[in-house]
């Protein structure tokens, strides 16, 4: 089963044991954008995806669900 963006960030903002405001402190964004993305009621703009993808340390098809 694939999982959606949504899963995926809240599985390695856990993983790496921080919360949503801080998350959101580190790329710029309101904590309330954090959790509408996990709850994947809208969608990161490509340079927040970016700035996801370079602070977790994982590609841009990662997070999008297109590779394991």
């Amino acid at each position: 089963m694939k999982t959606g963006f949504g899963e995926r960030l809240r599985a390695l903002r856990l993983e790496k044991n921080i919360g949503q405001v801080r998350l959101a402190k580190e790329i710029d964004v309101g904590k309330s954008v954090i959790s509408l993305w996990e709850l994947e009621q809208c969608e990161p703009t490509l340079s927040k995806l970016i700035a996801l993808a370079k602070y977790f340390g994982v590609s841009i098809d990662y997070l999008a669900g297109l590779e394991d």
